[in-house]
């Protein structure tokens, strides 16, 4: 447990219980031991038996670790909008993962939670974790993260800022709190677009759900475990407050959290700001930033979804997702070898790269030329990328038209913008794509 030093929390203090520092990075953890022993003691699963769970990533590597130490099999079904490091994770950890789609809701075969029910009806032998509807969740909260959160508290909280997925840490903390202090008030943060805190706020559920970015919490229904009738207050957080919030987490008290906790600490600065008198507020750092390396921590993932701002032209310059001004494009000398350019396509995840000689551009190398340049004699990738290049670009101003810049396109060619001989940096159909998408939704 830490208090924050450095965040603007009004007349409150607030303090951050660090469940990232958990054996798996989660809180999770929790909820992974206590389901596999409940389990085990009714019997329903012994050494070898498949394991199965729908999750966001982080109950799938708790589960990984205790099948692991205890010898079972593990199956996670994953929607596909969660991060690789988790996806990586879970995999390195022996688990098998199946990816299904995001986009669709409860009742859909290829929802998440439908999906491992139906993995486990048809598997013989597997069990079925289920989160969602497992009473062995939030008795991890009542009887371990609770108890440990009044005494790092010294017996003094007067809030308790959670989210809700699965609704079991919620849940768990309010039967807790109930039965020690029942003056502490339990309060929501829930991503804009889930049901949850317009529930909480009229008592009814709105007529469409939203869909959101930030993993673990937010639902498009109440789960069976998930009992709110403690919850008074909730707060919904866009997208965009709640990452800009992990990375001020990050800059100003130096923790590293995913991006759940950039809701549940959005919604506990709204609610710390909100307060007269000086407040107790406690709040999770509900798993580790490691995991998002690649999303709320990585500026190009957050300039390509519009969470972030950089300076705009009104030109094709806006058009441009890494400029070379920004030292943001991978590139090559004339002078590098061949080599140099394949090694640099495979470190950036690129298919091609602009080749540059004294600041100017002059080619162009892409995978289909290094294939063509070495098919025949390895030996030369030894050879200057000036040889296998292609030298024939095409070049535009950052006044070019968009209809200059499809026009590019039906060539089978990346537009290179140039403000007179300088590199600028280049725009590929993704980049129009994305700019296009980032307009419609700014509308």
């Amino acid at each position: 447990m830490i208090e924050a030093q450095r965040l603007d929390i009004g007349p409150c203090r607030l303090f951050l219980k660090l469940e990232n520092q958990n054996p798996g990075g989660s809180i999770k953890d929790r909820i992974a031991l206590s389901m596999v022993e409940a389990a085990e003691r009714d019997g329903k699963i012994k050494k070898g038996s498949l394991l199965v769970e729908a999750t966001a990533g982080n109950t799938g590597l708790g589960l990984a670790l205790v099948a692991a130490q205890k010898g079972y099999r593990l199956l996670i079904v994953v929607p596909d909008k969660m991060s690789q490091e988790k996806i990586f994770h879970l995999r390195a950890l022996g688990a098998e993962v199946r990816l299904t789609r995001s986009d669709v809701t409860k009742g859909h075969p290829d929802y998440y939670q439908d999906m491992a029910a139906r993995i486990t009806q048809e598997t013989s032998g597997a069990f079925y974790m289920n989160q969602f509807g497992n009473e062995a969740n939030p008795l991890a909260h009542e009887s371990t993260t609770g108890p440990e959160i009044w005494s790092q508290m010294e017996h003094q909280v007067d809030a308790m800022v959670c989210g809700g997925g699965t609704g079991g840490t919620i849940t768990g903390l309010a039967r807790f709190f109930e039965k020690v202090s029942p003056q502490t008030e339990m309060v929501l943060a829930d991503p804009e677009g889930s049901i949850l805190a317009p529930y909480i706020k009229t008592g009814k559920f709105p007529p469409t759900v939203g869909s959101w970015v930030v993993e673990g919490i937010g639902e498009d229904f109440v789960p069976p475990v998930c009992d709110l009738s403690h919850v008074k207050k909730a707060y919904a957080i866009p997208d965009k407050e709640a990452l800009l919030t992990c990375r001020e987490l990050l800059l100003k008290e130096g923790v590293m959290g995913g991006t759940s906790t950039g809701t549940l600490l959005a919604a506990a600065l709204r609610y710390c700001r909100e307060q007269t008198a000086p407040k107790r507020v406690v709040s999770l750092v509900c798993d580790s930033g490691n995991k998002y390396l690649s999303k709320v921590y990585n500026d190009f993932w957050m300039l390509d979804q519009g969470f972030i701002e950089r300076k705009r032209f009104g030109d094709l310059r806006d058009l441009i997702s890494r400029r070379h001004h920004d030292r943001a494009v991978a590139t090559v000398s004339a002078d590098d070898k061949v080599l140099t350019a394949y090694q640099r396509m495979k470190l950036y995840d690129v298919s091609q790269l602009p080749v540059l000689k004294d600041g100017r551009i002059v080619g162009i190398v892409d995978e289909e030329d290094i294939l063509a340049e070495v098919y025949d004699n390895p030996e030369h990738f030894n050879e200057r990328v000036t040889e296998a290049m292609e030298s024939h670009i095409v070049t535009v101003a950052p006044s070019a038209s968009l209809e200059e810049l499809m026009d590019v396109f039906k060539r089978g060619m990346v537009a290179i913008v140039v403000d007179g001989s300088e590199f600028l940096g280049l725009v590929t159909r993704i980049d129009l794509l994305n700019w296009l998408r980032q307009r419609w939704l700014n509308k």
